[in-house]
């Protein structure tokens, strides 16, 4: 049989790992996590934030050894292999490992570069691909049911222009996401699942220079605390694809949109035809319709 989902009831007093979890969508996620009784190991590259979010994760999770604190860089194969050792060694096992560090980056053109582009890769792909490679078989051999969930971005799937080196980023934890999926449902009796995290427009420090309260929110965006349930109800359903709407685009405009980016490749359209101009028409009845 193969585990495409976990319940709340699997994860209550076992252990999560969550990177990028100072802030925001990691952080969130953190607390849920903490209210199913789960243990937490929260990891960032910013200490000053890590202690903070200590702080208001602590109060939440039981026992007095159930959270543990690791700055770290993810985009550094060794350090992510040093949090893998720190959580089995506070806990034993990893039920939940959810890859989320990420950062985001500036307009930019294909041509820009190679600075930019190296940091965003560094963290947003090569820190995603560091936690699969270094938790997986350590989660494989627990041999209990257990998900990795890898947390994308709808850039990374219809490729909007302007921000190419985030989307190709975020395509690429696309990709590694199908694929460890695949591998995993190779092994027999195999226990983890695998599964892609799609936010919408999420209200969070990466796209935000207000501060991030809820007064400061634009009505359009959901909440890092709607984006980490949507997770758990992803999770307990066993989708694959978690794809988060948000208050100003629904999943029918995801997914037409999606269909639309799927189509440029089927019809030979131009690249990016949602936004060549002499598509436009076509697109608006697309959409229409």
């Amino acid at each position: 049989m193969v585990r495409e989902s976990i319940s709340p009831n699997e994860l209550e007093g076992r252990a999560a790992v969550i990177t990028g979890g100072a802030k925001g969508i990691g952080l969130a996620a953190a607390k849920r996590l903490a209210g199913l009784g789960m243990k937490i190991c929260l990891a960032d590259n910013d200490g000053d934030a890590l202690e903070k979010a200590g702080e208001e994760v602590s109060p939440l999770v039981s026992g007095e050894n159930g959270l543990r604190l690791e700055t770290v860089d993810v985009s550094k194969f060794e350090e992510v292999e040093r949090l893998r050792d720190v959580a089995y060694d506070a806990f034993g096992e990893v039920a939940l490992l959810m890859n989320n560090a990420g950062v985001g980056g500036p307009r930019m053109k294909p041509w820009d570069g190679p600075d930019v582009w190296s940091r965003i890769l560094d963290v947003n792909f090569w820190g995603i691909a560091h936690g699969v490679q270094a938790f997986t078989e350590a989660m494989l051999a627990q041999n209990s049911p257990s998900a990795i969930v890898n947390v994308g971005s709808k850039e990374g799937i219809t490729t909007p222009p302007g921000n190419v080196a985030y989307s190709v980023s975020k395509a690429g934890v696309k990709v590694l996401t199908e694929q460890l999926a695949y591998e995993l449902r190779q092994i027999e009796g195999c226990k983890i699942s695998a599964h892609l995290l799609v936010p919408g427009w999420t209200f969070t420090s990466i796209n935000s220079s207000a501060p991030i309260e809820e007064a400061n929110k634009p009505d359009g965006a959901w909440t890092a605390d709607q984006v980490a349930g949507f997770m758990l109800d992803g999770l307990e359903s066993g989708d694959f694809y978690i794809i988060c709407q948000d208050n100003s685009v629904s999943r029918e405009t995801d997914e037409k949109r999606i269909e639309w980016a799927a189509g440029d490749l089927v019809e030979n359209r131009p690249a990016l035809s949602r936004w060549h101009p002499e598509h436009e028409d076509s697109f608006a009845r697309f959409m229409e319709d």
